[in-house]
């Protein structure tokens, strides 16, 4: 069963989207699934302005009309005004998933104690799986390195595409068969 996946990579971010400086986001988690995974899968990458009906949109259109498994996305989680990448998420999803949330704070918090200040969180719709990220690349990996291990499995339970990885790079968790 060698269906490719598909992961949305969405950057939130004015100035990204306006052109005002280069995208560094959505590259470092493109890179970093590239050196993850194994299994076949497809990136489906957009940029857009911190806008909540905007994110919104973009992430329904992902999963409803783009059939992506996974969407990460990366920025707007902060407490800043146009910070709402958070409530978009919330707003699109059927189950709320904050555990992710907890467990990258928590990792974040090794680094910088300005990581109590981040507000990622993560959800199911349908059958994929929506992460937000912190915007930082370094924070990015840092982030993916401590949550993906669970990604995989909880793809695998909600329907969505079999993500194989590189237990060389990352090892992933999936249960033993009994």
């Amino acid at each position: 069963m060698s269906n490719k996946a598909k992961i949305g990579v969405v950057t939130v971010s004015d100035r990204a989207s306006r052109g005002e400086y280069e995208d560094l986001g959505g590259p470092a988690i493109h890179a970093t699934f590239e050196d993850y995974l194994t299994s076949e899968w497809e990136a489906v990458p957009r940029v857009i302005s911190d806008d909540q009906a905007l994110i919104e949109r973009t992430l329904v259109e992902l999963i409803d009309e783009e059939g992506c498994d996974l969407v990460v996305t990366t920025g707007g989680t902060g407490p800043a005004p146009r910070d709402v990448t958070p409530e978009a998420t919330e707003a699109v999803v059927q189950k709320p998933m904050p555990g992710f949330g907890e467990l990258m704070r928590q990792v974040s918090l090794q680094y910088v104690p300005t990581a109590i200040l981040s507000r990622q969180t993560a959800g199911i719709r349908g059958k994929a799986l929506i992460v937000n990220l912190p915007g930082k690349p370094s924070a990015i990996r840092q982030c993916l390195d401590a949550v993906f291990p669970a990604i995989p499995y909880c793809l695998d339970l909600t329907g969505a595409a079999r993500l194989e990885a590189d237990e060389a790079v990352i090892k992933v968790f999936r249960p033993k068969k009994k």
